[in-house]
């Protein structure tokens, strides 16, 4: 509490007084340094004056030092005195400046180094004399150039540049060496040389009468206690300085200065460090004192060359610190954020040090605290880092080199027996597991074997067995589809289309667009014209707004078409959805077929549970794939297809071979399953010797698709034997030839000419896969294939035919056509529905044949098979070979369903025709020529042209409804009235480079003539003359022309019915 006053026996006090008193105490102590420092600093001591009677009395001062306080705490500043400052004819001067004033001076310094002391603040209270005490205040750091205050005249600002001994002299100057005034400071490389500065002597002051004995008196007495601090016991010059180099080092370059004495806070730091009182921005860092601007600079003294953090340096005696020297007190006092660290590395050098019984090392302060900052406490530091931090590392690496130095120091001789004994055990167990680990070895690697095939087998398990519960469930489905199939193909049902091109993954990364061509089956969505039947299609795009809209109003037109008013138009869309995976961009690197994107898309899984939930459904796949079954399995819903390991073995060429074999029908002439280079030459050889008729010998691959796989060679033209060889075979005959020496030779020598043969006249369907038959060859050994022959007429025919086996057993044909071959014999580029070829009984023979060789091998499902068509230009009859058999749903069944669907028609297979109901315009005329014994027909033929493979790079320019639009303009269109017209087939409005066309018609002929028409409209719409674009409309256009086989008559006919329409047969 403030202001109580305790009553005591003699006198009350004032609480308040008593606590004023220190801060009154340390104001007049501070009051006095501040005059002690600017006495010194800028004036002479003066004598002290006559009238005291206390230092005139020889009595003892009363403020003496305290008892029992150390000598060594008396550290005497050196005082620089001028010759000319005393007065001449006084010799009692230095007397009394030596009696008087070094008292007073030595007992303010006292005070000053002990401040605690009561008894000396009393005596420096009472005093009268002019001796002031320094000022102490905090520590604050120095800035980097500062002004000291000195005597003289004002002289321009100088930065303390460290100190540099002259070049020509190998030892640093002391006190007295030093030259003094301009010489000293341009000595000192604190003033240029060539700088013209000249410094005035500062005018003597009177009463100043220093003398020159008491000038070496404080030296001396202040080197004796210097060297009075040092440990008598250590001699390492490179720890302890030289006392004269201390000494020398407090000493001021100016005249008249007078160094101050260090205050108490860091006496033990300034006691130690000789740089932070020779350099004058040390000094004022040491002592915490900032130079006033207003006074005039002072040059500094001379500047050691030494590191001030060289007198941190730790001397480990006997593996030991000593933790109370200054050294390690500055250190600790310097870096407190990393002491931890640093005292954690010195235990360690303690230990190392200790344990190879090193006498004396001097640990450097500077490095030890940039070692340990980096320094985790947890680390135990290599010994090239402990002594990368000693300064007498030399010396110190000698000592612990030598073996066996570890075991010198305490306890060494047990760590050395420990260690010894430890080798010596290890060394006898590395004898005796020897000879086990020779008998152990083969028993390793046959656990090592057993591990890794039980870890392989653990791998593939999983995936095997979830297969194989796939499997299960397809069969145990398939079971219960064939009981109930009656029952759900007349009721309502849903049928999940999922156009999927299951092949291999070596297949797929060479398709171009894959999700292209997976999509060119839309016409699967026409499976809405049974009304009991509801479609959800897989689509492997995400379709546009503007394409879900087409579709929309194109899947409407059922009703149109029935009654053929175009505006009777029906919203479908509850029978129908389209719905895309949403894992279709989630293998950018890796081509996966749609049932793979499926099987990883929950979602959409999920909603096509939702839409079958409680209603008979069944899925159709494509190209059947494993994954397929999974997606089967997590429907819950049966799929109508193939087993897919069964439908891979027979699609391949090999395969469908062994299928025709088994069927019975006619095949070109051929060998199958060659995987080697001899089999190759060998086959080809036999086959060109027993067939020398045949000109063109086909090479397939198994696996491959779309005439990719394919390519011929005109062997006998190319033969140097094929004269001679044909001149034997005619002498022979057909029948002696099989059995003549003359076959014999040829096989000899054809099969000498093949190698070089194949390798010039080989031409691959796809040339830019397969530029070279190395390349060809490769591939088709690594997948195997067939060689067969190659029509022997001109004129050759393809045709496809798409089968039904149905879950009950049942075979019927749900398509056929021929074939459109733009872009070569071997390339299927678009169909004309129905084939018209081929006998349709024949056809329908041949069929069922296959059908039946099929179901027999455990294949249901629809399936495609190829037929060629040609007459023999020997027995001028036709002959139908079957080529190629595909297990799954075609493009071409797809464009059948949209015809279908658009004509409200059937087609009858078996005697190939497809009939629609009359349009209008029929129906009428009819009616004119309505005769009374003729019924009407029932409908009237119709036929058409489709292609999925209409490529064209302008389209990517032109919107579909700008496109659209453009046919419209130019008469491009259907006809729902007539049921006949051109309806396009659209992909996806990305890229927009492919589209698919239908054009349908009453006869083959006047369709094919449109067809060709509209691709020359769509090509003058969509190009610039200097832009044509890269295209197959030209090639289409060709073909179509060789089909219709157009004369120069039927030429000018159609130049003078329609002008243009010949024109753009030309182009």
């Amino acid at each position: 509490m403030e202001n109580i006053n305790l009553k005591g026996a003699v006198e009350t006090v004032d609480i308040s007084d008593l606590r004023a008193t220190p801060e009154r105490t340390e104001l007049g102590l501070r009051k006095r340094a501040e005059n002690y420092l600017s006495a010194i600093n800028g004036q002479v001591l003066p004598i002290c004056s006559a009238g005291n009677k206390e230092v005139n009395s020889k009595e003892p001062p009363k403020w003496a030092l305290p008892a029992g306080a150390p000598q060594e705490q008396l550290v005497l500043p050196r005082v620089a005195v001028e010759p000319g400052s005393a007065q001449p004819g006084s010799r009692s001067a230095p007397r009394v400046a030596r009696g008087l004033c070094g008292q007073q001076v030595e007992m303010d310094i006292k005070i000053m180094l002990v401040p605690e002391n009561l008894e000396n603040k009393a005596a420096l209270k009472h005093q009268n004399d002019e001796t002031r005490l320094p000022l102490i205040t905090e520590k604050r750091s120095a800035p980097l150039c500062s002004q000291k205050a000195g005597k003289g005249h004002p002289a321009a600002t100088l930065c303390a540049f460290p100190a540099f001994p002259p070049t020509d002299s190998p030892l640093p100057q002391l006190g007295e060496d030093t030259p003094k005034g301009a010489l000293s400071l341009s000595g000192q490389r604190l003033i240029l040389p060539a700088a013209k500065i000249t410094l005035q002597a500062p005018p003597g002051v009177s009463k100043a009468a220093p003398s020159r004995e008491f000038h070496r008196q404080a030296q001396k007495s202040a080197g004796g206690q210097i060297s009075s601090r040092l440990d008598p016991g250590n001699t390492d010059p490179s720890t302890f300085p030289n006392s004269k180099e201390a000494i020398s080092g407090t000493s001021s370059s100016s005249k008249g200065n007078v160094a101050p004495p260090p205050p108490s806070s860091s006496v033990v730091s300034a006691r130690k460090s000789k740089p932070g009182r020779t350099q004058p921005a040390q000094q004022g860092e040491s002592e915490g004192q900032i130079p006033s601007q207003t006074q005039p600079p002072q040059a500094p003294p001379r500047q050691s060359s030494q590191d001030p953090r060289s007198d941190w340096d730790v001397v480990v005696c006997h593996g030991t610190a000593d933790q109370k020297a200054p050294g390690f007190l500055a250190l600790e006092q310097h870096h407190p954020l990393s002491w931890g660290s640093i005292v954690a590395f010195l235990e360690h050098a303690e230990k190392l040090l200790k344990d190879s019984s090193v006498p004396l090392a001097t640990v450097s302060g500077r490095k030890l605290a940039r070692v340990a900052s980096d320094f985790e406490p947890d680390q135990n530091p290599p010994k090239s880092t402990i002594l990368s931090v000693l300064k007498d590392q030399s010396a110190v690496g000698k000592i612990l080199n030598p073996p066996g130095r570890r075991s010198q120091g305490p306890g060494g001789a047990e760590r050395a027996a420990t260690r010894i004994q430890r080798v010596w055990r290890r060394h006898r167990a590395a004898q005796a597991g020897a000879g086990s680990t020779q008998r152990e070895r083969p028993s390793g690697a046959i656990d090592a074997a057993r591990r890794s095939r039980s870890h392989t087998a653990r791998v593939t398990h999983t995936p095997r067995a979830a297969q194989h519960t796939h499997l299960e469930s397809f069969c145990s489905r398939a079971k219960h589809l064939a009981a109930n199939w009656n029952r759900i193909r007349t009721s309502r049902r849903t049928i999940i289309h999922i156009p999927s091109l299951g092949y291999s993954q070596h297949i797929l990364e060479h398709i171009p667009d894959l999700a292209v061509q997976q999509n060119m089956q839309m016409g699967r969505l026409f499976d809405i014209l049974d009304a009991n039947v509801d479609v959800i299609y897989i689509c492997p795009l995400a379709l546009s707004e503007e394409l879900l809209h087409y579709y929309t109003r194109l899947l409407g037109l059922q009703a149109a078409v029935r009654s053929g008013n175009p505006q009777a138009r029906a919203d479908l869309r509850a029978r129908f959805r389209i719905l895309t995976p949403e894992a279709i961009d989630s293998f950018p690197q890796h081509h996966t077929c749609l049932a793979t994107q499926l099987k990883h898309s929950p979602r959409t899984v999920q909603m096509i549970q939702g839409l079958i939930q409680s209603r008979n459904a069944y899925v159709v796949g494509g190209v059947p794939h494993a994954d397929e079954l999974a997606v089967a399995d997590m429907l819950d819903v049966p799929l109508l297809g193939p087993e897919p390991q069964l439908a891979q073995l027979y699609s391949t060429k090999s395969g469908t071979k062994r299928i025709f074999g088994s069927a019975g029908v006619p095949t070109p002439p051929g060998e199958w399953d060659l995987h080697s280079r001899e089999q190759v030459i060998g086959a080809l050889s036999r086959l060109v010797v027993d067939n020398v008729e045949v000109q063109r010998w086909v090479l397939k691959m198994n696996d491959e698709c779309g005439g990719n796989g394919t390519a011929y060679c005109d062997v006998i033209s190319h033969l140097e034997c094929s004269h001679w060889l044909q001149k034997e075979w005619q002498s022979h005959g057909p029948e002696g030839w099989s059995k003549s020496q003359a076959r014999e030779l040829a096989l000899v020598r054809i099969s000498q000419e093949l190698p070089g043969l194949l390798a010039q006249h080989v031409q691959a369907v796809n040339e830019k896969r397969f530029p070279t038959w190395e390349k060809f060859l490769q591939t088709f050994l690594t997948q195997g294939g067939v060689i067969e022959a190659f029509p022997l007429s001109s004129s050759v025919t393809n045709l496809t035919v798409d089968l039904l086996i149905e879950p009950t057993g049942e075979i019927s044909i749900v398509s056929s056509g021929d074939q459109l071959h733009a872009e070569g014999p071997f390339r299927s580029s678009g169909t004309t529905i129905p084939q018209r070829s081929v006998d349709p009984a024949l056809l329908n023979s041949l069929c069922w044949k296959i059908g039946a060789a099929c179901r027999s091998k455990g294949v249901l499902g629809y399936l495609s098979v190829d037929f060629v068509a040609f007459t023999h230009p020997q027995t001028l009859e036709q002959q139908v070979w079957a080529t190629d058999l595909d297990l799954c749903y075609s493009d071409q069944l797809a464009l059948t369903q949209l015809v279908l669907y658009l004509t409200d028609g059937k087609v009858d297979c078996g005697s190939s025709p497809l009939e629609a109901p009359l349009g209008s315009q029929a129906v009428k005329s009819q009616r004119v020529q309505r005769e009374g014994t003729k019924t009407p027909a029932p409908g009237s033929p119709r036929c058409a042209v489709a292609s999925t493979q209409l490529r064209h790079s302008n389209l990517a320019g032109t919107s579909y409804s700008l496109l659209l639009q453009s046919c419209k303009a130019r008469g491009v269109g259907f006809d729902l009235q007539e049921k006949q017209g051109t309806v396009f087939i659209l992909y996806e409005d990305q890229k927009r480079h492919r589209l698919g066309m239908i054009t349908i018609g009453e006869d083959l002929q006047g369709v094919l003539l449109t067809f060709a028409r509209n691709l020359f409209i769509i090509h003058q719409e969509i190009s610039a003359p200097n832009m044509q674009g890269e295209t197959n409309f030209k090639m289409a256009i060709q073909d179509i022309e060789a089909i219709l086989g157009v004369t120069a008559e039927n030429k000018l006919k159609l130049e003078e019915e329609q002008p243009w329409e010949a024109d753009a047969l030309k182009e």
